[in-house]
């Protein structure tokens, strides 16, 4: 069971998800702030996010179409008409000592997903999804000291709560990477864990408590991390319980170094965050026409695009899972294919070289620049023997980079694979020559001998000949001298 750290053997859970995706506008939610990624601290605010007086918030309209996109795609309930509410609390990250959310009238309600587990297919129901903003982000210096940088205040996210439907570390897992999946496709996020642009509470609790109290964990920044912050929660909820102990309702901070959680703070409830309309913020309608057009830009998700892909490409089951995982991969794999190439050739090149460099760079799939008639021609000329396997792995690190005409770069660099009968056979006769040894060993049974020579071969061309052309002429060679 996959990314389950706990046997079927420990206590039984009920598991509720709260996710935050932040959407990626460029702008605010209700500032023209800029959202983007990495700017140094408090270079991204203004009278409106930091929340001084005498501001008035003003709805950015991309953020109502993207929680729109999300309510489609997890086949929720849209509210006609919505507000924003204020949710009273007061800490450093905070700057207006209240969060603009919406707990009344969320923008998507009663929708679900369904995952596929070992145990079969299983529909997740979600309750609801609001948007809301950003806190800040508060950094803890070595020394001690706690400093607050404030530009991810006011960045809008979408907030997704599900109901208490998984009951295991595997179904967590499918349930978060099937959202992000379909999240990813709709282009609204792109649900950069590392980033902070999808963060996942888990609240679980365990059968002993008769599934009435629950635990929150929070700063879980990877899926390894939520399967083990849940196997760990759930065996302290029991060992709690079976000490004579009472599970406390409270949120805990997970450790993933120690493997530990910790209590932050009990678990409030609605009452404590004194919830109420905001007095700055309009009731909002939202008219069927505009559900309809965003509907109807949303793409083929990744479900139906696997099914596809079995049907048109009858690629294995390995390879559509990589590529439907990767919107970007997926988009590549079908421009490629479209201009005449090998479906299952495509997609060798993409799972092996193309996932290798983007390893190596540190890059996502979403960052790629691979121009699909360059990788065409790579391909093509691979097939017809004008290079070898080595010389075109040379070449795409080219095109991973550059937008190039493949056939003329490979002829301005000399890279055209030597399959000249009468150059060849110099060249061989040359290696024979100097090799006496390893042509003994080839005479005397040792078959593998020819893999050296071929190499030597390979070597004195530059790595530049027909690979195949060389073992059969070697081979003649030999067993005609």
């Amino acid at each position: 069971m996959r990314n389950d750290c706990v046997n079927r053997s420990a206590s039984p859970v009920k598991i509720g998800l709260e996710i935050h995706v932040e959407l990626a506008t460029e702008t605010k939610i209700f500032c023209g702030c800029s959202t983007a990624f990495g700017a140094p601290v408090n270079t991204q605010v203004c009278p409106v996010c930091l929340g001084l007086p005498g501001t008035l918030p003003v709805l950015n309209r991309r953020v109502t179409e993207y929680a729109i996109a999300i309510g489609l795609v997890l086949d929720c309930d849209i509210r006609r008409t919505f507000r924003f509410d204020r949710k009273n609390y007061f800490y450093p990250d905070n700057p207006q000592n209240y969060q603009i959310s919406q707990l009344y009238t969320p923008i998507g309600t009663n929708g679900k997903l369904e995952i596929r587990t070992e145990q079969g297919i299983k529909p997740i129901r979600i309750h609801e999804i609001h948007m809301e903003e950003d806190a800040g982000k508060l950094i803890h210096s070595e020394r001690g000291d706690t400093l607050v940088d404030y530009n991810r205040a006011g960045v809008p996210l979408v907030e997704i709560v599900t109901e208490p439907d998984m009951e295991s570390a595997e179904e967590v897992i499918a349930f978060l990477e099937m959202l992000r999946r379909r999240i990813r496709y709709t282009g609204v996020s792109d649900c950069r864990m590392n980033e902070g642009s999808m963060r996942v509470d888990v609240n679980l609790s365990v059968r002993e408590t008769g599934y009435g109290i629950r635990t929150e964990m929070k700063n879980l920044n990877s899926f390894k991390a939520i399967a083990r912050a849940i196997g760990a929660e759930r065996e302290r909820q029991a060992g709690v319980v079976k000490s004579g102990k009472t599970v406390v309702q409270e949120t805990r901070r997970w450790d993933d170094d120690r493997g530990e959680s910790f209590s932050m703070r009990s678990k409030e409830d609605a009452k404590d965050y004194r919830y109420f309309p905001d007095p700055d913020l309009p009731e909002m309608t939202v008219e069927e026409a505009w559900i309809d057009e965003i509907r109807s830009r949303l793409p083929e998700m990744p479900e139906a695009k696997a099914e596809r892909y079995r049907e048109t490409y009858g690629l294995p089951e390995y390879d559509i899972g990589i590529l439907i995982d990767e919107p970007a991969l997926a988009d590549l794999f079908e421009t490629t294919t479209a201009l005449g190439v090998d479906p299952k050739k495509v997609s060798n090149w993409l799972m092996g070289e193309t996932m290798r460099l983007l390893k190596e760079r540190d890059m996502e799939p979403e960052d790629l620049r691979i121009d699909p008639r360059s990788l065409a021609d790579l391909i093509d000329m691979t097939d017809r023997g004008t290079i070898n396997s080595t010389t075109a792995k040379d070449v795409f690190e080219v095109i991973f980079d550059h937008t190039i005409d493949v056939k003329k770069y490979v002829e301005d660099h000399g890279l055209s694979m030597v399959s000249d009968f009468s150059e060849l056979e110099e060249i061989i006769t040359e290696i024979i020559t100097v090799n006496p040894g390893p042509v003994a060993d080839y005479h005397a049974g040792k078959k593998k001998a020819a893999g050296f020579l071929v190499g030597q071969v390979m070597k004195k061309t530059g790595g530049k000949a027909n690979p195949a052309m060389v073992r059969e002429l070697l081979e003649q060679k030999l067993e005609n001298g």
